[in-house]
């Protein structure tokens, strides 16, 4: 269970992150939140993969290191959604992929940080 929950906070995270786009650019929030988030979420399982291999290499795995599952994650969600979703004909001006490296980051390795400061 332990090793579930920084996944299942991280999928929380960037639903919530999709559901504010969505919101501020005043579009159906359900209707399409599909649409937004799918690509975020490959992005998210591929972050995800990536820091589960390290964490194997290096012997030690815990979801809520900032270094290296926090980054991988952040990367993995925030690379593979922009790529994906420029594939699949979404935007992606270059103000989209700021905005979204700031929130991502923000979400993905704030509460990471956060842990580590309070423990």
């Amino acid at each position: 269970m332990k090793r579930l929950v920084p996944v299942v906070v991280d999928a929380l995270l960037v639903i919530l992150f999709c559901v504010i786009g969505r919101r501020s650019h005043d579009e159906a929030v359900i209707a399409g939140l599909l649409k937004t988030l799918w690509p975020f979420a490959i992005g998210l399982a591929i972050g995800w993969a990536a820091a589960i291999a390290v964490a194997r290499r290096a012997g030690r795995a815990d979801g809520t290191l900032l270094w290296p599952t926090g980054v991988l994650v952040w990367l993995g969600t925030l690379c593979g959604g922009m790529v994906l979703r420029a594939i699949s004909g979404q935007g992606v001006a270059f103000s989209f992929v700021l905005v979204a490296a700031t929130v991502l980051a923000l979400f993905l390795l704030g509460w990471r940080a956060a842990i580590r400061a309070l423990t």
